[in-house]
C-alpha cells in the first residue's frame, strides 16, 4: 500500500489511474509520493518516508532538486505533456504582436451602442493594421518538446524557421522538419530573425540569456516571445529597448511589475499549459511515472536522478539504492549480498551528475540487517525493497 498527497489540484483523469493500493492523505508527513503543479516545496519539511515527487508540468523551479536527491527522493516532470497547449499560445502571441487585434477589440468596445459603428470602423481600421507571419523569419531557441512543435508548425504559416539547440536529442532531430535550418550560433538568430521565441529550461547558464547585448543585435522590428520562464530574459533591458524603439514587441506569459503595463509588452497570466487537454496529459503522465517507480522501481523523466528501467521484476526480489555517484559503491553492494548468500540475477546502475541509482533483481529476499548495512555505506541516501 502507498500513501500519496496532492499539493495542487490534479486532473481526475490522472488520479483515476491509481489503483486500490494507493490512499490519498492530507498531510505531506504521511505521504510516500507527492503530485504537484506550481506549489512551492522549497520551505517544506520533507519526511524521510517520501520517495517520489511528480511535477504535473515541465518546469521544476518550485522543487528543491538537490535537497530531494540527498534524501533519496526522485523528482519527475512531464516533458511534452503540455507542449501542444504552449505551442498554440506561442502562435497566438505572434499574431497579437503582428496585428493590433486587442487594440481593435478595445476600440469596438469603446463604441458600444454607436449605430454608425460599422461605417466608422472602415475609417478606424487603419489604426490597427499590422503585418503577416508568412515570409517572416522565426528563430526558435531550444528544440525540445515545445520548440520542435513551434518550429514545425511555423513552416505551415509560411515562415522561414531557424532552430538553435546545441544539445538536441536524436529523437528530437528525427522529429524536426527538414525545412528548419539548424543554426549553430545564437547571433545569427538575434541579427536576422523577425520573431524570436525561447524554449529552454531555467538554470544558471540560461538566466537572462536574452541579455541587453543580445537585444542590441536584434532588428528594431523584432518580436521576442517568452513562454518558458521570465528570468530567461533581462526584462529591464527589454523594457528599456522597447521604450527607445529599438525593438518592436515583447510577448511574455509571466506577469510581473516590470512588464505589465510597459509600452510594447503583451503579457498573459501564465496561460501556456492552461488547457483541459494539457492538464489531463500532465496528470496522466505524472501518475504513470509515480506508479512505475513505486511498484517497479523504474525511473522515467526524472530531473534529479538518472532514468533506469528493468521492467517488471520476474525474480524473487528487487531492491533499489539511491546514492552518490562515487567509485566503489557497487562493489560494496555486491560484496554484502555475496556474504549473505544472495545471488544477483540482473542489475542496472545509472548515474546523473553527482547522483546514481542502482537496481538489482536477486534470487532471494535480502535480509533486513543486510539492507541496513547497505544503507549505512558512505554516500547511500536510501534503499527501497520493491518486491
Amino acid at each position: 500500500m502507498f500513501n500519496y498527497t496532492c499539493l495542487n489540484p490534479i486532473a481526475a483523469v490522472g488520479l483515476d489511474l491509481l489503483s486500490d493500493e494507493y490512499t490519498k492523505v492530507e498531510e505531506l508527513k504521511d505521504a510516500q509520493a507527492v503530485l504537484v503543479r506550481s506549489a512551492s516545496m522549497h520551505d517544506l519539511e520533507l519526511p524521510d518516508t517520501l520517495d517520489a515527487v511528480a511535477r504535473a508540468g515541465a518546469g521544476v523551479n518550485n522543487i528543491p532538486l538537490d535537497k530531494c536527491a540527498e534524501k533519496g527522493i526522485v523528482v519527475f516532470n512531464t516533458p511534452g505533456a503540455n507542449a501542444n497547449g504552449v505551442k498554440e499560445l506561442v502562435f497566438a502571441g505572434m499574431l497579437l504582436a503582428a496585428r493590433d487585434v486587442v487594440g481593435g477589440i478595445n476600440w469596438c468596445l469603446s463604441e458600444t451602442g454607436n449605430a454608425d459603428i460599422a461605417k466608422l470602423a472602415e475609417k478606424q481600421k487603419k489604426n490597427f493594421a499590422g503585418t503577416e507571419l508568412s515570409g517572416k523569419k522565426l528563430g526558435v531557441i531550444g528544440l525540445g518538446a515545445i520548440g520542435i512543435k513551434v518550429a514545425n508548425t511555423a513552416r505551415h504559416f509560411g515562415m522561414e524557421v531557424y532552430g538553435y539547440d546545441p544539445y538536441i536529442s536524436v529523437n528530437a532531430a528525427w522529429n524536426l522538419s527538414r525545412d528548419v535550418k539548424h543554426i549553430s550560433d545564437l547571433e545569427t538568430i538575434y541579427k536576422e530573425c523577425d520573431y524570436i521565441t525561447v524554449h529552454v529550461p531555467l538554470m544558471d547558464a540560461t538566466k537572462k540569456m536574452i541579455s541587453a547585448e543580445a537585444i542590441a543585435m536584434m532588428k528594431p522590428t523584432a518580436v521576442v516571445l517568452n513562454f518558458a520562464r521570465d528570468l530567461l530574459v533581462d526584462e529591464e533591458a527589454m523594457v528599456k529597448a522597447l521604450a527607445e524603439g529599438k525593438i518592436r514587441k515583447y510577448v511574455s506569459d509571466f506577469p510581473n511589475p516590470t512588464t505589465v503595463g510597459a509600452a510594447g509588452c503583451i503579457v498573459s497570466p501564465h496561460l501556456g499549459a492552461s488547457t483541459e487537454e494539457s492538464e489531463d496529459n500532465c496528470a496522466v503522465m505524472a501518475v504513470q511515472e509515480i506508479r512505475d517507480y513505486m511498484e517497479n522501481g523504474n525511473i522515467k523523466n526524472s530531473v534529479n536522478y538518472p532514468n533506469c528501467d528493468m521492467g517488471i521484476c520476474q525474480t524473487a526480489s528487487r531492491v533499489a539504492f539511491l546514492h552518490k555517484n562515487e567509485k566503489g559503491t557497487i562493489g560494496s553492494f555486491t560484496a554484502l549480498l555475496g556474504d549473505a548468500g544472495v545471488n544477483i540475477d540482473n542489475m542496472s546502475n545509472k548515474s546523473k551528475g553527482d547522483y546514481a541509482y542502482t537496481m538489482m533483481d536477486v534470487d532471494a529476499p535480502v535480509p533486513a540487517d543486510v539492507i541496513e548495512k547497505m544503507c549505512a555505506l558512505p554516500g547511500v541516501f536510501k534503499a527501497r525493497v520493491i518486491k
